[in-house]
């Protein structure tokens, strides 16, 4: 079976995922919203965080890959790095949960989240104040849950440099912006590099992605205590990486 295939029994997983915990916590309401209504969770709780993060997650991996389909790399790459953070945040809430370690950066983290963007009684449609936990924070918790209560400064300066290299892919840094430069005649590529090395670099780098997708699932479904469907992850993720993988990337890299 090939990545492909794969990719897409890993977007069943992971939306029957969504599905089946948004049954788990209580369902957002109608709230009056100047002349109109929105759609929000009212008790602002971990796991409805949780579901909201996972289906963003979800949804932001297939657009993801309709852009690399379609040989736009660089709007890819800029969207993994907000996946990047996604997934960052699915842990960072989860861990607290199933290690019952629970820290103020939570409790700030769940308030700035659920804060709303603009002041329904505001004549003026102006945008609030949004506050947010460091990044540098996030990671840091993520460190010492992985690697023991002094962290592990490699691992920080690893994720700090995927961090900075897809940054440049959002902010359009010179060097990624280059990427898409090249051909006989060189030239700049904005129609897409569909056929190019380059995508065939984005296309193996993806697998990530969906890896860390998985496993995203796989925490938050530990996080509600549903050891039935952490069991299906699981299983699910081992069979994931020994079909497309080894070594933890993408076995198109031997590809290209």
């Amino acid at each position: 079976m090939t990545n492909t295939n794969f990719y897409e029994h890993a977007f069943e997983h992971m939306e029957r995922t969504v599905n089946v915990l948004a049954t788990r916590v209580p369902a957002p309401r109608r709230i009056q919203f100047r002349h109109s209504f929105v759609y929000r969770h009212v008790e602002r709780t971990v796991h409805q965080a949780l579901v909201q993060k996972l289906a963003r997650m979800v949804s932001s991996l297939r657009a993801a890959k309709l852009l690399l389909e379609a040989g736009f790399v660089q709007e890819q790459a800029a969207l993994q790095r907000i996946l990047d953070e996604i997934t960052e945040d699915i842990s960072f809430l989860s861990f607290s949960v199933i290690l019952g370690n629970s820290e103020p950066s939570h409790k700030n983290y769940l308030e700035w989240f659920f804060l709303e963007e603009f002041d329904p009684n505001d004549a003026v449609v102006s945008s609030k104040a949004r506050p947010s936990v460091p990044r540098q924070k996030i990671r840091a918790y993520l460190d010492r849950c992985v690697s023991g209560p002094k962290g592990s400064s490699k691992d920080l300066d690893a994720s700090k440099t995927v961090s900075k290299a897809y940054s440049g892919f959002v902010h359009a840094a010179s060097p990624q912006i280059m990427d898409m430069y090249g051909g006989a005649p060189p030239r700049f590529h904005m129609r897409g590099m569909h056929g190019t090395e380059r995508q065939a670099e984005h296309r193996a780098d993806i697998w990530n992605y969906f890896y860390r997708g998985i496993m995203a699932c796989c925490l938050t479904a530990k996080a509600f205590g549903d050891e039935e469907l952490f069991v299906s992850l699981r299983k699910f993720e081992a069979e994931f990486l020994r079909e497309t993988g080894s070594d933890y990337q993408s076995n198109e890299w031997l590809q290209i």
